[in-house]
């Protein structure tokens, strides 16, 4: 399925809906404002980062991911990190988390990074889409993260 990948800078129209799809994806009742306040300042084209990008299917996002300046885990020494990858369930095996992840390491290199980083809980999936697990790290409750990285070359 071949898609459409939008930096959402460039469709601020749609910062209301997409500030309640990654707050139902990756949120919870007490942090809509974070979510808020995050991707209306990521709008500024003069930054390279943070920067949120999504998928339509007739105007309903389907899919997304964001290239952050960090994933508020402890390896704050790392950057870019892609975060918020997420497919709709009714869209997935599709091949739109490939594209996500192509897109980001694009879109990091052509920011002028060399190297972009994810974490997971995942086993397996990125190993399959070519990222090495490169080291652990903790979140902020100090459970153990995987951190996982690629070139972007």
């Amino acid at each position: 399925m071949k898609i459409e990948i939008i930096e959402l800078s460039k469709r601020p129209d749609l910062i209301d809906k997409a500030t309640d799809y990654f707050w139902k994806c990756w949120g919870k009742e007490s942090n809509y404002k974070f979510y808020r306040d995050c991707i209306v300042n990521s709008t500024d084209d003069r930054k390279a980062l943070p920067k949120f990008y999504f998928v339509l299917d007739k105007e309903e996002i389907i899919a997304s991911y964001a290239l952050l300046t960090n994933d508020i885990i402890s390896r704050q020494d790392l950057l870019p990190w892609l975060a918020c990858l997420f497919v709709n369930e009714s869209h997935r095996n599709n091949g739109i988390a490939g594209q996500l992840l192509d897109h980001g390491l694009l879109e990091s290199k052509r920011k002028g990074f060399d190297k972009l980083y994810l974490a997971t809980d995942l086993d397996g999936f990125y190993e399959k889409k070519g990222w090495e697990h490169i080291t652990n790290g903790f979140n902020i409750d100090d459970s153990v993260i995987k951190i996982y990285s690629r070139d972007t070359k």
